[in-house]
């Protein structure tokens, strides 16, 4: 999705649906298939992101001298930051492309959204050569990272981008002399390219870039959601238990009980430290497990067996208690 037409085919791809009644069942290989891909159950973070997402872009409209503000979504791995930023993405793309459907005799829409990365040791030469790449731009060993950047610039400007995407932010280091140009590169482009910038990264604020003058510079523009794990309990809601009751509704399994899955909620969160990543792959490699063994459903027994990821493994694991020290 790091380029226009990865991105394009992501944003207009209609996202999958649950199996509703009536209709005509789908095939092993199908039921297979969609829970692999699975559906984006909307949570708590996307619905915050979304809002502050649309409020900046609104802010940010019709301002000329400087940047606009910003936005860094933070938190722990596997608390779905990246699906909430593409949600976000996605519906700001087919929200402006039918607003503004592309005028009769143009063969080209305009392009609200880029998506990117921030590269592995990024260094400012790179990072603009990740914003060319996204939109096809020609870039040649021998030209200068300021003819790189001067082109994004014109590009982006003429494509109508309003909304800029970049995931792993947290690989910047401004403490390094090439981080700190990459730092540079990212405050140049913000005054320079019409957009509002949304930045992901897992526990930014523990990182090093908000670090110096470069760190405060982007501190004092960009707004910080903290998308972490749902608790078990939230005043008088189950937010955990609702998004296991959610992801349960769109299992495709012929024999599965509803309201099985809720009934483990603590199990489940105590299992994935309420993380939604991990949630949602304990729960789709057990819908796939239920499928191959023609069980078609999802019992403890089924969650006991299935092997997550290591960080939810860890989370999950009991603390033994240390001996007390004897003098």
């Amino acid at each position: 999705m790091t380029t226009w037409q990865g991105w394009q085919h992501f944003a207009t791809t209609p996202p999958l649906t649950p199996p509703q009644q009536g209709d005509t069942p789908r095939s092993t290989e199908e039921r297979l298939a969609y829970h692999s891909a699975f559906v984006t159950v909307r949570t708590p973070a996307i619905n915050t992101l979304a809002t502050q997402v649309r409020t900046l872009m609104l802010l940010g409209r019709h301002q000329q001298t400087t940047a606009r503000p910003s936005l860094i979504v933070t938190g722990p791995a596997a608390a779905g930051k990246t699906t909430a930023l593409l949600e976000v993405g996605r519906t700001c793309h087919l929200a402006h492309t039918r607003k503004h459907p592309a005028p009769p005799g143009r063969t080209h829409q305009q392009i609200p959204v880029a998506y990117l990365l921030v590269p592995p040791g990024a260094t400012a030469k790179t990072l603009a050569t990740e914003f060319a790449r996204y939109l096809g731009i020609p870039v040649t060993t021998r030209m200068t990272q300021t003819q790189i950047t001067e082109a994004v610039c014109h590009t982006y400007t003429a494509a109508g981008v309003r909304l800029v995407l970049i995931d792993e932010i947290h690989r910047l280091n401004p403490r390094t002399t090439t981080g700190a140009e990459a730092a540079d590169l990212l405050k140049d482009l913000t005054e320079r390219i019409r957009a509002t910038f949304v930045y992901t990264g897992i526990d930014v604020a523990s990182t090093t870039l908000f670090a110096g003058v470069r760190g405060a510079q982007l501190a004092g523009r960009a707004s910080l959601i903290t998308c972490g794990p749902l608790p078990a309990r939230h005043g008088n809601t189950r937010p955990f238990t609702d998004l296991i009751t959610d992801m349960e509704n769109a299992l495709d399994l012929t024999q599965h009980t509803p309201g099985a899955l809720p009934r483990h909620a603590a199990y489940l969160h105590q299992r994935t430290a309420g993380r939604i990543g991990s949630l949602s792959r304990l729960i789709r490699q057990a819908a796939i497990t239920a499928i191959c063994d023609g069980t078609e459903r999802i019992t403890k027994k089924t969650l006991d067996a299935m092997q997550l990821d290591h960080l939810a493994e860890e989370a999950s694991r009991p603390r033994t208690r240390q001996p007390a020290r004897t003098a």
